[in-house]
């Protein structure tokens, strides 16, 4: 039986109103540093999901130029560009809330703690969870099982009584399976195609209004 639901953050709860590429581009012109793609940013990003800020992430990207700029100073206009961008899911607040009344409510999310951390302030949502987890505070990111042991056990749940809500093929789908969850994937318009080890899918555009019904019919 379901005891617990967790989320992943970015693009299964709130979205950016502009595009990545462009909030990339706007952080680095304000730091006076080099064009970055996000597909590089991405890479880079994959190699420090356990750090405490993206300042790592840009050293690595800005090694490959020639150039003065300051990593710390592209990390800290990136973060504020994406608080600046950032909003919930039309619903979703309201059904975090609902939820609570039948399960241990938790998130999970990937990325170095300043910058999500910094998300869930902007969204005011820190007491919103009955647990928050950032892969920047633990030993390894998703989709390493020991990232949903922890947050498993922070709701002082079983992996087994828990379902992960997530829109990551990888890091949410494969991950949360492995580490023995059940998982809804959430389908995002021109991203991936439903996965089969998803016990359920919801689009993200009627994720508030669709998901309780779906976790109710888990049962």
């Amino acid at each position: 039986m379901t005891q617990a639901v967790v989320f992943d953050l970015d693009y299964t709860l709130a979205v950016p109103t502009r595009d990545r590429e462009t909030l990339l581009q706007e952080a680095v012109d304000a730091a006076d540093a080099p064009a970055l793609t996000r597909e590089d940013y991405l890479e880079a990003h994959g190699n420090h999901l356990t750090q405490r800020s993206r300042e790592p992430i840009f050293t690595d990207l800005l090694a490959e130029h020639e150039t003065e700029a300051d990593p710390a100073a592209v990390a800290t206009a990136y973060r504020e560009a994406i608080a600046d961008a950032l909003e919930a899911l039309p619903g979703v607040e309201s059904m975090l809330e609902d939820l609570k009344a039948d399960y241990r409510v938790g998130l999970l999310t990937n990325g170095p703690v300043r910058a999500q951390r910094d998300k869930l302030e902007t969204l005011d949502w820190d007491n919103r969870f009955d647990a928050a987890l950032v892969t920047g505070e633990l030993e390894a990111g998703k989709p390493d099982p020991r990232a949903f042991e922890a947050i498993a056990t922070e709701l002082d749940v079983e992996p087994a009584e828990t379902v992960y809500v997530g829109d990551d093929v990888d890091a949410d789908v494969y991950g949360a399976t492995n580490a023995g969850m059940a998982v809804i994937q959430v389908l995002l318009e021109d991203g991936p195609e439903p996965d089969s080890r998803a016990v359920a899918h919801v689009e993200q555009a009627e994720i508030a209004t669709a998901l309780p019904d779906i976790l109710a019919d888990l049962e």
